[in-house]
């Protein structure tokens, strides 16, 4: 159990300074300050600068979607394993107050959504789970709310055995 408990803190480590280098997220100011071991919470930030700031100064709507994009998807990976078959199928972000300064994310995946998951799959159907993000500013108002809608489907070679 040690050895596996740290294989994963291994990943998760490795994985944060992949994303903080990758250049996108290098671009936009986005830093993954947190991926937990499990891989069931992630916290990423962004701060506001020439870079990725709009028209009217604030962070620019696209910076915003950006800096929570993959996150759910890597998290499902992880967790639930090289039989499944997960992606990003659709993506809402409503915009909710200006990001006038730096802007934080938590995501959290329990085992209750793991559970609903694997049952939904079982027989080899896709689920479509629509999970939420909220993106907050550093004095905790609500700056924009994402809905990401992710496809789940067990492998077809996972079903068979």
């Amino acid at each position: 159990m040690l050895k596996w408990l740290n294989q994963r803190l291994g990943k998760a480590r490795l994985l944060r300074w992949i994303m903080c280098l990758y250049p996108p997220y290098l671009g936009a100011g986005v830093r993954v300050r947190h991926i937990s071991a499990d891989f069931r919470e992630v916290r990423v930030s962004m701060g506001l600068g020439w870079y990725n700031r709009n028209y009217v100064g604030t962070q620019f709507g696209g910076s915003l979607y950006a800096m929570v994009d993959p996150f759910f998807m890597l998290m499902l990976m992880e967790n639930l394993g090289r039989e499944y078959i997960v992606w990003d199928k659709a993506a809402t972000i409503d915009f909710i107050a200006p990001g006038k300064g730096p802007v934080f994310a938590r995501f959290t995946i329990d085992q209750a959504l793991l559970e609903q998951i694997r049952q939904h799959t079982a027989s080899g159907e896709k689920y479509l789970p629509l999970l939420q993000v909220d993106i907050h500013d550093g004095d905790g108002t609500l700056v924009a709310r994402v809905d990401k809608t992710l496809y789940v489907r067990l492998k077809p070679q996972a079903r068979q055995a």
